[in-house]
């Protein structure tokens, strides 16, 4: 067995085991670090942005063409920003049988890897990894599309010596790419394979897939990679916390020759529960002060437990009648996967899905008007409906 690891990004696992006459690809996760380096794609045009001064190495005689500007003595690239693909020297995607997804934050590189490197293989993940992954793909896209650049940066790259840092301090930035299109997206799905809990999968006829809860996410797993004689166990995102999505299934991971792990928690002590109580505090304090919460966060996955736990918390303090806004190109798509994946749930929101009942509170908060979902704060009727803390 070889095992290749194609990404130096901790929490973006990408690799890849050679098993006899099978070659598997762990995840497929986008590194993007890279982004940190470009100026911000604002929704309306930025004076200050526009104005900032263009920055030219002092020991050189190219001008770079505009495409370097200093913001807070910090240099930036003027350009849509890029990201770090997988590494394809060591091997070879051609080659690639199957590519095992865990999650849908493991997934975002898979254009990169699927289209115009000759790969013939499947991918497999489970209903909800795949219909969230779009999502998260498609919102990537259109956060890029919607701020078009007038031009894309490139010449920067050869001068890295001359530059200040952290820029200079950047690897191989000839090999990262633009963002890909929603064609793109739409070639690398067509290589899906769907599979459920439990269901063992051939490959090659040499090997057995298996897909276990891990805990993390809705449809997140962990993955069996058996043959007649030794069981791999691949541990990728996992919780043993349970909130929303099935608990984590630690008995399949039992008595394995070899496990393989990322994604490891590198602060363990944090507890999640007193981390979302004194996030509820703090919201219920800026909002007693008249002032607004802007809370960063992805459009699936724990967003679905803040809005339970805060909504919970506010009815307590008498603070039901204000609203939260819930802005995303799939705000409305998140929330309507979220209630439909009944069988992905723990057994708490599985028994009230059985029971006629809405899975999530944040079904019954749109419906009386406390959670409203925007495409953008440019949406039709944001504008109206938004409004100031008490």
């Amino acid at each position: 067995m070889k095992l290749y690891c194609l990404s130096g990004h901790p929490n973006k696992p990408c690799n890849v085991i050679t098993f006899k006459s099978c070659t598997l690809m762990l995840d497929c996760g986008l590194d993007m670090s890279s982004v940190s380096h470009f100026l911000p794609l604002p929704l309306v045009a930025s004076a200050r942005l526009n104005s900032l001064n263009t920055w030219v190495p002092r020991d050189t005689d190219s001008q770079l063409e505009g495409e370097l500007r200093e913001c807070m003595n910090r240099v930036f690239v003027d350009s849509p920003p890029e990201f770090v693909p997988p590494a394809s020297g060591l091997v070879d995607f051609s080659e690639v049988d199957a590519i095992l997804v865990s999650n849908y934050h493991s997934l975002l590189a898979l254009p990169f890897i699927t289209n115009h490197t000759g790969f013939r293989g499947v991918v497999l993940m489970t209903e909800p990894t795949l219909q969230m992954g779009r999502m998260f793909m498609e919102e990537l896209v259109e956060y890029i599309e919607r701020t078009p650049k007038a031009r894309h940066a490139s010449r920067w790259k050869n001068y890295l010596r001359s530059l200040p840092p952290p820029l200079s301090d950047v690897r191989l930035p000839k090999t990262w790419q633009a963002a890909y299109n929603t064609k793109a997206i739409n070639s690398a799905l067509s290589h899906v394979q769907i599979v459920a809990y439990s269901e063992k999968i051939d490959i090659c006829g040499a090997l057995k897939i298996t897909a276990v809860s891990s805990g993390f996410c809705l449809g997140s797993c962990n993955w069996l990679i058996c043959s007649d004689h030794e069981k791999l166990a691949y541990l990728s995102g996992s919780s043993t916390l349970t909130t929303h999505p099935r608990p984590i299934d630690q008995s399949s991971l039992k008595n394995a020759d070899v496990l393989i792990m990322t994604a490891l928690n590198h602060t363990p002590l944090f507890n999640p529960d007193s981390m979302l109580g004194e996030f509820c505090v703090a919201v219920a304090q800026t909002i007693r002060n008249g002032g607004n919460a802007l809370v960063p966060c992805y459009p699936s996955g724990v967003v679905y437990d803040l809005f339970e736990c805060l909504s919970n918390h506010m009815d307590n303090l008498g603070l039901n009648l204000i609203p939260m806004y819930f802005v995303s190109p799939r705000a409305e798509n998140s929330l309507g996967y979220s209630n439909i994946f009944s069988e992905w749930l723990s057994s708490s929101k599985c028994s009230k899905v059985y029971s006629m009942d809405d899975p999530f509170p944040h079904a019954h908060l749109s419906r009386v008007g406390r959670l409203k979902a925007f495409k953008s704060l440019d949406a039709e009727g944001f504008s109206s409906e938004y409004r100031q803390g008490v």
